[in-house]
């Protein structure tokens, strides 16, 4: 096996490929028995949990609070007796100790790399990233890219950010350490989309990065240029950043459209290597890929560990980190995992369902729990569903009120075929949500896209309750 496993953090042989052929990049440590690779988790826990206790003053405050050490991890339970970390944490180290916070665990001097968070909700998060570790990064991408398929004679077409946003960069050094052709097209810039169908048509890339939204609009956008997406000849098309990819009526979509595979990944960018959730080229669900990132589905409510089988949310700890390393940090995110094997091999536990919803999108109406995935999958599925749509909450007097503006293809422009298309909306909508819609259909194309990630969700119910309360004073 190429890596040194005895040391830590573990030492790759960047000369390393397998053989294209190859299905698994590392098949010693991927189809390893559970019980084995949880003996190798824990080694690598043990040393990263001490690397943290001895160089950040975040950490140390934080368990002795919690009256924990390196010493208490006896067995890989015993993590859950650790505190979890929440985002807004991190934040207000960095306030206190700018720029990386007390957290750091290297010399400053030693960053090769800053990213972060845009900060449109709050204080950035600035990610301080030391040279070896980038170099770590692109070997777990490289081993997770590999399983969904992608391989040295391919052409990668990254259709994402490239700014602080950590997604196309990781998508990047994993590429370019498997041995495949990058094409880092970018995207943001008005008229940027146009250029990447013109340049996708000639050079005919064979693989696809960017957001699952990103990903249909590149589509319209070829089809009214008279060209049929599918003629691009992609095989593999890999997305992060929102739960598109793993939404059963958006992947078969976006597998129709391209005539390739959709395959789903992300966690969240504070633990990258971002790929370790992510789905094989079989697109049974996200692998976890535990002797990476190690992985619990905690009760969002306690974060205690829970049972496969079992929904919650899942706690990220960095396995092989020197910077920035994060110990039980709390997605937000909402998933269900399982055991039971996958037919390619690999022996990790999997989110067969990806990570289907936030606890923080979800929204409240009439008692019933909602998730904007839910809306979308049962959108996509209807015949006539013009691509985009928008989830207005709003209040009239007492009662709350759910209005879904819902686009119409150029196919439905009679108004017989609206009605019944706006009749089975809603009433697929109002099985699956628990709650009666009021449907509103408009043209396609009116509802604006996306080159990002997705918000679809206005919430009104705020700003009635403040005119209901100037009215009243």
């Amino acid at each position: 096996m190429n890596v040194d496993t005895s040391v830590w953090p573990p030492r790759y042989d960047p000369t390393y490929r397998p053989d294209p052929t190859a299905d698994f990049w590392f098949p010693e440590l991927e189809c390893l028995h559970p019980g084995a690779r949880d003996a190798l988790i824990l080694d690598k826990l043990r040393r990263q949990v001490a690397w943290a206790w001895e160089r950040s003053p975040f950490y140390r405050r934080k368990w002795d609070a919690a009256g924990v050490s390196p010493a208490t991890l006896q067995s890989l339970e015993d993590l859950a007796k650790f505190p979890v970390v929440q985002k807004a944490e991190l934040r207000l180290s960095q306030a206190a100790a700018p720029p990386y916070g007390e957290y750091l665990c290297i010399d400053p001097g030693e960053v090769v790399r800053i990213h972060g968070t845009s900060g449109t909700t709050g204080r950035p998060t600035v990610f301080g990233l030391g040279s070896e570790d980038w170099g770590r990064i692109g070997e777990a991408h490289a081993r997770i890219l590999w399983a969904a398929g992608i391989r040295p004679d391919d052409r990668v077409l990254i259709c994402s950010f490239f700014s602080l946003y950590l997604g196309s960069w990781g998508a990047l050094c994993g590429v370019e350490r498997l041995g495949a052709t990058a094409f880092p097209f970018g995207a943001g810039v008005p008229g940027q989309t146009l250029m990447a169908v013109e340049w996708a048509r000639e050079l005919k890339p064979t693989a696809f990065y960017g957001t699952p939204s990103y990903a249909l609009h590149f589509a319209e956008t070829s089809r009214r240029e008279g060209i049929d997406p599918r003629t691009f000849g992609l095989r593999t098309l890999f997305f992060s950043g929102e739960p598109g990819a793993g939404i059963p009526a958006t992947k078969r979509l976006i597998e129709e459209t391209f005539g390739g595979r959709c395959v789903d990944m992300g966690s969240m960018a504070e633990m990258t290597p971002w790929m370790t959730n992510a789905e094989c080229r079989h697109r049974t669900g996200m692998h976890l890929w535990q002797d990476l990132v190690y992985t619990q589905v905690c009760a969002p409510e306690t974060f205690a560990p829970l049972p496969f089988g079992a929904e919650g949310t899942p706690v990220y700890t960095h396995l092989e980190r020197t910077s920035q390393p994060m110990i039980r940090l709390v997605s937000g995110d909402l998933a269900r995992w399982t055991d039971e094997p996958c037919p390619c091999g690999r022996t990790y536990p999997r989110l067969p369902d990806g990570l289907y919803g936030r606890i923080d999108d979800m929204f409240i109406v009439r008692g019933e729990n909602i998730y904007p995935s839910a809306i979308e999958d049962t959108l996509r599925a209807l015949e006539g569903f013009g691509g985009e749509f928008r989830v207005i909450v709003s209040r009239r007097e007492a009662m709350d009120e759910l209005l879904i503006r819902v686009e119409y293809a150029a196919s439905h422009a009679d108004p017989a075929r609206q009605a019944k298309l706006s009749a089975t909306a809603t009433a697929r909508l109002r099985v699956r949500l628990g709650v009666h819609p009021v449907v509103e259909l408009v043209p396609e194309g009116t509802l604006p896209r996306t080159e990002f990630k997705a918000c679809r969700v206005i919430d009104d119910r705020d700003l009635y309750r403040r005119t209901l309360q100037e009215v009243r004073r």
